[in-house]
């Protein structure tokens, strides 16, 4: 069986390397830019969530748990940097603190192991500096490097007899009764399956495809600080704020990375490019399109009012430093410095509503994820495994 992956992202190297081990397929992965996680891959936190806030029976709560497992165990294989530095979800007033509960609960239904309440005492015992009135702790949250993970997967599909097509971007995708034939660079291959793990450019294939679906990608620009010199040692692990369920972004956090460097952030602003990853990146036709989505327009009805507080706080670091310093009130403006942002793809429906699980659909032949934020980096293999699955029984 001959299987394309159009993508070459953590999620889709990872569904090419599943697809060869599970039915020996012949596997292409084909990709616009020149090397593979060039987008959100190589544009995130690097943090393995441990699945402590989705919804217990959710796809994304059985793939996090799931794919925490495996990427543990292929890191370790591999010798890729992977830590366990502990997660605190911290309550900065009794108001949250019911919140702070209900995560409690989700994460221990999600089988989140040595998941821990603290008060505002016990929590300083393991982040020194930062102040709550509680606390939810993760000791086993991690963190990893995401690119080199993808960068090893797609040296295992060299190895493997498959092929990672680069700087190829696909230009046509058509269902014909022998396959799907696919014209990408100057090429043209026919798949016997289609696998569409494509982020930020997964309408303009779905559209080739003939498959538009009820649902727009919505492209969010995440934007950090990280704090400078002597400030990384008043953040030990990884510091978030209670989340807002109304929403599918987390808040500003600080966030250790496996390099020893300390993030501030991310805020959410809409982008005004699919590839938007700053003010200065204006694509008219893409933005056209999506504010022709009537899923747009109504989600920035429904919130414009904290579109407008992250469009100001975008401008500045006030906003971070406030948000940051609402856990470790020792920071100052001089301890963060601007550095690399990333751009969500956030699916939207029709009504306005952010999906907030993973989606994949099946059209014909094709297979299109539709939604996968964060944690698909974590979840990447057992995502894998999953697509895979859906892929078999469309073979039988």
């Amino acid at each position: 069986m001959d299987v394309g992956i159009v993508g070459g992202g953590i999620v889709g190297l990872a569904v090419a390397r599943q697809a060869a081990l599970t039915h020996g397929a012949r596997v292409t992965v084909l990709d616009k830019e020149d090397r593979v996680g060039a987008h959100q891959t190589g544009h995130n936190s690097g943090v393995v969530h441990a699945g402590i806030y989705y919804r217990p029976g959710s796809l994304k709560a059985r793939l996090c748990r799931e794919g925490v497992a495996l990427l543990r165990e292929y890191c370790a294989e591999h010798r890729l940097p992977y830590a366990e530095a502990g997660k605190l979800v911290v309550a900065s007033t009794a108001a949250e603190r019911p919140a702070l509960r209900e995560i409690a609960v989700r994460a221990r239904a999600n089988g989140v192991p040595g998941i821990a309440e603290l008060d505002a005492l016990a929590l300083r015992e393991i982040e020194p500096h930062v102040v709550g009135t509680g606390a939810v702790h993760s000791p086993r949250t991690a963190i990893a490097d995401f690119p080199a993970v993808a960068r090893r997967l797609a040296e295992d599909v060299r190895q493997g007899g498959g092929s990672v097509l680069l700087s190829h971007p696909v230009r046509s995708v058509r269902e014909t009764a022998g396959g799907v034939r696919v014209v990408a660079g100057e090429r043209t291959l026919t798949f016997d399956r289609l696998i569409v793990c494509a982020g930020l450019g997964t309408d303009a294939v779905a559209r080739m495809a003939g498959a538009p679906g009820d649902v727009r990608i919505v492209p969010f620009r995440g934007e950090y600080y990280a704090l400078a010199g002597t400030a990384r040692d008043l953040v030990r692990g990884l510091v978030y704020p209670v989340p807002d369920p109304r929403y599918p972004f987390l808040g500003v956090h600080l966030t250790r990375r496996i390099d020893g460097e300390v993030l501030v952030g991310p805020n959410a602003v809409m982008a005004l490019a699919l590839e938007g990853y700053s003010w200065r990146d204006l694509a008219p036709a893409e933005l056209a399109r999506i504010l022709a989505w009537p899923g747009t327009r109504r989600m920035a009805a429904r919130h414009w009012r904290t579109g407008v507080k992250e469009v100001a706080g975008s401008i500045g670091r006030r906003s971070f430093l406030r948000a940051a310093r609402r856990y470790v009130p020792a920071l100052t403006a001089g301890d963060l410095v601007r550095t690399t942002g990333g751009v969500r793809a956030q699916a939207v429906d029709a009504r306005g509503g952010m999906l907030d699980d993973f989606s994949i659909d099946v059209h014909g032949r094709v297979v299109l994820v539709r939604n996968a934020p964060s944690p698909a980096a974590t979840s990447s293999l057992a995502i894998a495994r999953h697509i895979v699955g859906i892929t078999s029984t469309l073979t039988s």
